[in-house]
């Protein structure tokens, strides 16, 4: 009788724990019937000079406004007067004489016992680390007669001297002048000192302050941890340099790739865009001083294997803001830019763009295949300059493939406008932006499904979930987002035959200089952090196989039956089938994912995860691990893989053939 009952309990036990748990049907993958290539661009990376991302960001220069070129001169410097009447400073303009760097400064001492301070408070500071090695620069330049000392020091937020070295200056010839010290404390709020003593009259400009520890190590490079994430990302495309840069408030203030390549001394630097753009995040500091240019972006392009894909204004400046053409008659210059960027980039050193390649330290080609004609124009004004621009590519380069636009929005009456033009234009590529709420990315995850397979394919080149609304300064990067856009991006897979490139906006974000949220990457002047929406993407990028495989629940493709969304690929080059499943769900459920295929499979997979049943969670500086990806070994029987899945999760499952 006593054996009975623990029979009976243990039944028992076993059912209510098998009740407990929510089981969803098989999916059914196809392995050795891909459907289409993936492109090796599937997954890439966008990049604007928005919230302090170049100067104060990726670009490792620390002092703000080397070159007093600033609307307000003097910005991110204080003179510390002790005695006034021994000293004058100026600001001189050269305009005429030098119109890409038309201002200087110069410091005159009367007397022997005369001193001057300025002190450069950087971009919200200077993060600087101990025993790290900086390499200051400067300009200069002696009045005949003049003796005076400069003496060069990294202050700590208390003010105190935390590395400091001099400078000896001599002569009237103007000169770069380059000295190294290391700094003995890490303190993300430094400031530089320039302090001049004796007598006579100083003058300089391109005040400089670099970490010795950029990305390899280059001078006057790019900040490591944030190069690092970005090729961590594995992207198969570099979008640059935006985004709305590309356009400019007005035409004056668009972006031109010509200023920001040659010496960076003679790179012309303008106000960024952004500097005034929000009333709630206004940015007086802002400016572009294009030390992060056009061969900086093709370097790190190449650094990190990704193609460059560089938009060009197409005459058009933002229609947001002023809405100013060029006329067409006029359109010259502008399309001239764009044949010569393909020059510089592609050009033999033979040719005048290709021979400054080569002086700046790249005579190899870049090979870049791509080119946007602008951002995210809209109406006839863009198409009519759009059809010159084409014209003139594909006559001197047919190679190219040009990626238009259908403008910001993706289902406007202005969109609609731009899918018939774009048909009569045969466009190759289209660029098409979402931001939108989350819900809106689970219920777009079939955008494609029904697409024309005869029209032009589709560049998902901005989207990002809004957890508030756009443009809304309480938008955060919490998980229900980056769920949401896992969700959307098994779509995206899933119709890999048309969608060729995709990729997040913004990019970066400076934690104190921020104009735009959500972004995927925040960062602080010492430390770096990813967003749960980061993971997603890098699940995705490092994820990306070579083949898509038909990915079946009931029959139909996973689209949110259950709360499941799912797409997968095969590998040809690691021999693996990689599944991506996510879990919209506030329960946990078990399914099984049965491989047909005459192939064999290893008797174990891995399981890379992230989730979490708080939708509201996100990572910050002081705790960056609220969420990440977590993986784990799991049994493999045969053809068939059963899985758990997390409440509210997004799960990467790898298989290996044997």
């Amino acid at each position: 009788m006593k054996h009975n009952v623990k029979i009976t309990m243990g039944i028992l036990l076993f059912f209510m724990a098998t009740t407990l748990k929510i089981y969803s049907q098989p999916i059914q993958i196809d392995v050795d019937k891909p459907t289409t290539k993936i492109q090796p661009t599937m997954w890439g990376i966008f990049f604007e000079d928005i919230n302090f991302a170049a100067d104060g960001g990726l670009y490792a220069e620390l002092v703000k406004n080397r070159s007093f070129e600033f609307a307000k001169p003097q910005m991110g410097w204080e003179v510390e007067k002790t005695n006034p009447d021994s000293f004058h400073f100026i600001i001189t303009n050269r305009g005429t004489e030098n119109p890409q760097n038309p201002r200087y400064a110069s410091v005159k001492l009367n007397d022997n016992k005369s001193s001057l301070s300025l002190i450069n408070e950087g971009f919200r500071g200077m993060g600087v680390k101990m025993s790290n090695t900086y390499h200051f620069s400067i300009l200069a330049s002696l009045t005949k007669g003049s003796d005076i000392a400069l003496n060069v020091s990294l202050l700590d937020s208390n003010g105190e001297d935390i590395g400091s070295t001099t400078v000896d200056i001599q002569g009237e010839e103007w000169k770069k002048y380059e000295v190294s010290f290391v700094c003995s404390k890490t303190d993300p709020k430094a400031k530089l000192k320039l302090f001049f003593e004796g007598k006579g009259m100083v003058s300089f400009d391109m005040v400089s302050l670099f970490p010795n520890d950029t990305w390899k190590n280059r001078k006057g490079g790019l900040r490591a941890d944030l190069v690092q994430k970005l090729a961590d990302l594995n992207p198969g495309f570099f979008r640059f340099p935006g985004g709305c840069i590309v356009e400019g408030s007005d035409l004056d203030n668009r972006y031109q790739w010509k200023k920001t390549v040659g010496n960076v001394e003679d790179r012309t630097m303008i106000v960024n865009r952004w500097n005034t753009q929000f009333d709630h995040r206004p940015a007086p500091d802002y400016f572009q001083s294009f030390g992060l240019g056009f061969y900086e972006y093709f370097l790190l392009s190449e650094d990190i294997g990704a193609e460059p894909l560089p938009i060009l204004n197409c005459g058009m400046a933002c229609q947001f803001n002023t809405a100013e053409v060029v006329p067409v008659d006029e359109l010259e210059p502008y399309v001239q830019d764009a044949l010569d960027l393909i020059e510089f980039a592609n050009g033999s050193t033979d040719t005048k763009w290709g021979k400054l390649r080569a002086e700046m330290g790249h005579p190899e080609p870049f090979n870049m295949k791509y080119i946007g004609v602008g951002n995210e124009q809209w109406g006839p004004q863009y198409f009519e300059r759009y059809a010159i621009f084409e014209k003139a590519i594909m006559e001197k380069y047919p190679e190219i493939s040009i990626i238009s636009t259908t403008g910001p929005f993706p289902d406007d009456p202005f969109f609609k406008y731009a899918q018939d033009e774009l048909q009569k234009y045969k466009a190759p590529i289209v660029d098409e932006h979402y931001y939108r709420a989350p819900q809106w990315f689970f219920d777009n995850a079939t955008r494609y499904d029904n697409y024309d397979r005869n029209s032009y394919k589709i560049f998902a080149g901005e989207y990002a979930a809004q957890s508030v609304e756009v443009c809304s300064p309480d938008n955060t990067n919490n998980w229900q987002c980056a769920l949401s856009e896992a969700a959307f991006m098994t779509g995206l897979e899933r119709n890999a035959d048309v969608v060729y490139m995709c990729s997040y906006a913004p990019l970066f974000a400076h934690v104190e200089g921020w104009q735009w949220r959500p972004d995927l990457i925040w960062f602080d002047n010492l430390n770096s952090l990813a967003t749960p929406n980061y993971y997603v993407q890098q699940l995705f990028g490092v994820n990306s196989g070579t083949d898509l495989l038909s990915t079946k629940l009931e029959n139909k493709d996973v689209i949110g039956q259950e709360g499941l969304f799912a797409s997968s690929v095969w590998d040809a080059d690691s021999k693996e089938v990689i599944i991506k499943v996510v879990n919209n769900n506030k329960e946990a459920k078990s399914t099984t994912l049965v491989l047909n295929s005459a192939k064999r499979f290893s008797s174990k997979a891995e399981m890379t995860v992230i989730g979490s049943t708080d939708l509201d969670v996100v990572n910050t500086l002081e705790n960056p691990k609220n969420i990440v990806p977590v993986t784990k070994e799991i049994k493999v029987s045969g053809k068939q893989i059963i899985i758990d899945l997390d409440p509210y999760s997004f799960s990467v499952i790898r298989v290996k053939q044997k």
